[in-house]
């Protein structure tokens, strides 16, 4: 075991929690996008992903996705099953933080990529049915990328694929599982003919600013140590959400004429989106230039469903996947060893041709193939045995009312305070 540094351990401890609470924040930012009938629905589903996940990672999830490998760098063995020899170091790391810390670290990961999914098939999903759903998803699709793109065993590292955070295995994950299980789901009742607007646009921009403070633990934990590198990577996540936010009001601006509160939420996500697996790898200017691209290209990404007929209700495809492959190819332009030695090829900028691209792409193929494949068929067998989507009556009455028999709001108050007044 190499040694344990306090200081690289109390990073990673802050950082832990930070992504510990991106969760909660998604769970905000969604929440003020959907319907108010749906509003508590949508929290339970976000929240709920903190419990059953952490149990699936300590049980199986991680000894999957971090052990030692025994699948030609598809899957790790299972020797960390139920935590166990956690005095062990992490195969192919040398770590100056315990290897629980790490493997808590990861989970927090697996955790907020699995609530994501919840904005696909937001307004019609029982609850019961997705918490079964989003136990398998975890176990069966998250680990195993995991173990592709982040174990040092994993084939695509071994290929010499890039990805400092989570381009593959959080954002391409997340954002091909959506599509596919919202055509399972099917579109909610009167998509797209009615609108069906955000209920509260403040609770939205209170998630996106949690989740934006939460990526910095995020981005710059992956780097477990409290180091330059670290400080690069912090400073290229800001950045990239600064551009992806005056890229997409700006975008809408020209396109619309106005630009919108739900734009600059959007915006800043989709430039933290794209510098997730490109973090590690950038300088500064390039990171800025990335989620300007981002902004632009998210903002127009997210009018593909009304084209191609699937109801994404929050745009996790748009914004999430499309977001993520920006991301991933840019670092076959951009990526250099000046600013992180494990970069084996120099970016197509840098003079190193078109190969690091070339790996790149290779990578969002596979990652888009298995997650997207895997997930309709996880999500089709749930569906045979508890179906995922509610009643129509129940639709129409909302489902905090006829899953949680909760409402987020007293409307009976407020219109008795009003005949009072």
């Amino acid at each position: 075991m190499p040694a344990i540094d306090s200081g690289d351990t109390g990073w990673v401890l802050v950082c832990t929690a930070l992504v510990l609470l991106m969760t909660p924040g998604l769970a905000f930012f969604y929440a003020g996008m959907v319907r108010a009938k749906s509003v508590l629905s949508m929290l339970m589903q976000n929240y709920v992903c903190i419990a059953v996940v952490s149990v699936v990672w300590v049980v199986l999830g991680y000894t999957i996705a971090f052990g030692s490998d025994v699948g030609g760098g598809l899957l790790g063995g299972f020797r960390f099953t139920g935590m166990a020899h956690m005095a062990e170091p992490v195969p192919g790391y040398e770590l100056s933080i315990p290897p629980l810390l790490f493997a808590f670290f990861q989970l927090m990961f697996a955790i907020l990529t699995t609530a994501l999914i919840s904005g696909a098939m937001a307004d019609r999903v029982r609850f019961g049915a997705f918490v079964v759903f989003a136990g398998l998803w975890s176990l069966l699709v998250y680990a195993p990328l995991a173990h592709w793109a982040f174990s040092p065993s994993g084939w695509m590292v071994q290929s010499g694929m890039l990805d400092f955070a989570g381009g593959y295995v959080v954002e391409i994950n997340c954002g091909a599982a959506a599509l596919a299980v919202a055509i399972v789901v099917g579109r909610r009742h009167g998509w797209p003919r009615e609108a069906m607007p955000p209920h509260s646009l403040p609770l939205t921009l209170l998630g996106a600013g949690l989740l934006w403070f939460g990526w910095f633990g995020f981005n710059a934990g992956s780097a477990l140590k409290a180091d330059g590198l670290a400080v690069q990577a912090l400073v290229n996540t800001h950045m990239a959400g600064v551009g992806g936010l005056l890229a997409w009001i700006a975008t809408e601006r020209i396109r619309n004429g106005v630009a919108t509160t739900l734009g600059a939420a959007s915006g800043a996500v989709a430039g933290l989106v794209a510098i997730t697996p490109a973090c590690g790898y950038l300088d500064t200017l390039p990171a800025l230039l990335l989620g300007v691209l981002a902004g632009a290209g998210c903002v127009l990404a997210v009018q593909l469903k009304y084209r191609f007929g699937y109801d994404d209700s929050l745009d996790v495809v748009g914004v999430h996947y499309v977001g993520g492959v920006i991301g991933i190819l840019f670092l076959g332009f951009f990526a250099t060893s000046g600013v992180n030695p494990a970069v084996a090829h120099e970016g197509l900028v840098y003079g190193g041709g078109f190969g690091q691209l070339g790996r790149q792409a290779v990578g969002v193929v596979a990652a888009t193939a298995f997650s997207f494949l895997a997930t309709y068929l996880i999500a089709r067998a749930v569906n045979a045995v508890i179906p995922l989507r509610v009643s129509d009556e129940d639709e129409d009455t909302g489902l905090d009312q006829a899953l949680h028999s909760e409402s987020a709001y007293d409307f009976g108050s407020v219109r008795s305070m009003g005949r009072i007044g």
